[in-house]
């Protein structure tokens, strides 16, 4: 269990209780009973609207109302996403939530990579407004100071890349950001960036391609996984892989704890102002 790996703080849990209560032994998190399970099979739109009693939905209704400073599932990663547009609703101007994680870069700074998946047919200026959300989560949850955003293609060359990508240029060289231009992968890892915005298609191939190629070298993973920040939406959500152990599960609640207090939500309700 995560709260036998250091997570002291006491937690919120959402689930069946006859089944959660007896792995917490004496800890004091409180255990909010949730009777209806969302199965992997479920889709998340009959989720949302059949399972209103399910631990992800309750928990969603929870931060909403701020009764938890963010919240965290390994669960249906899109009964997530549909709960969490549904319960918390997104930014002005956010049409489609992104989700991001940063990933080691081989110079041992950090890169952001978004979408890893929420949206896998995004428009250019969708690809925009990816490139802003990660710019912030990059100043205010990593204390990049300015951080250097590129846009994940085939070449740095302007004139490769499909018609997403060059549709998507001009919109982000109006951004007020700095926006380094096409990118290609080997050099967004090598620290030519911060920030790297790409397709949610795209960027899913991208991450489990990163971890493909982990296996392959029998590389140990450099860190536990913890989980992605899904972006855009008004309060902090990270959504883990099913697969998370309970390192992962631990870091996934302490990515949470260490977003929720460096003021990304505030920044990003600013930013996302009718008037910015």
């Amino acid at each position: 269990m995560a709260a036998a790996r250091g997570v002291v703080s006491p937690l919120a849990l959402f689930g069946v209780e006859a089944l959660v209560r007896p792995l917490l032994g004496a800890s004091p998190h409180h255990v909010h009973h949730a009777p209806e399970v969302v199965l992997m099979d479920d889709s998340a739109a009959a989720a949302l609207r059949e399972k209103p009693r399910s631990s992800i939905r309750l928990g969603m209704e929870a931060l909403a109302r701020a009764e938890v400073s963010a919240f965290v599932t390994c669960g249906h990663s899109g009964a997530a996403m549909a709960a969490a547009v549904h319960c918390l609703g997104t930014f002005e101007g956010v049409h489609r939530p992104a989700l991001v994680s940063a990933l080691p870069r081989a110079d041992g700074g950090a890169l952001v990579v978004l979408d890893l998946g929420a949206s896998v047919d995004c428009r250019p200026d969708q690809l925009a407004t990816f490139a802003r959300l990660g710019e912030a989560y990059a100043r205010c949850a990593l204390g990049v100071a300015a951080p250097r955003v590129g846009l994940l293609s085939n070449g740095e060359e302007r004139s490769k890349g499909n018609a997403q990508v060059k549709a998507a240029l001009p919109l982000l060289d109006a951004l007020p950001i700095r926006f380094v231009g096409p990118v290609e992968p080997h050099d967004a890892f090598a620290g030519a960036v911060d920030v790297l915005v790409c397709d949610g298609f795209v960027g899913n191939v991208l991450l489990k391609t990163v971890e493909a190629a982990l296996l392959l070298g029998d590389r140990p993973r450099a860190r536990p996984l913890g989980g992605a920040i899904l972006l855009g939406v008004r309060g902090v959500v990270v959504i883990g892989h099913g697969r998370a152990t309970p390192d992962d599960l631990r870091a996934a609640v302490l990515l949470a704890e260490k977003v929720a207090a460096s003021g990304l939500i505030s920044t990003l309700r600013a930013a996302f102002a009718p008037s910015a």
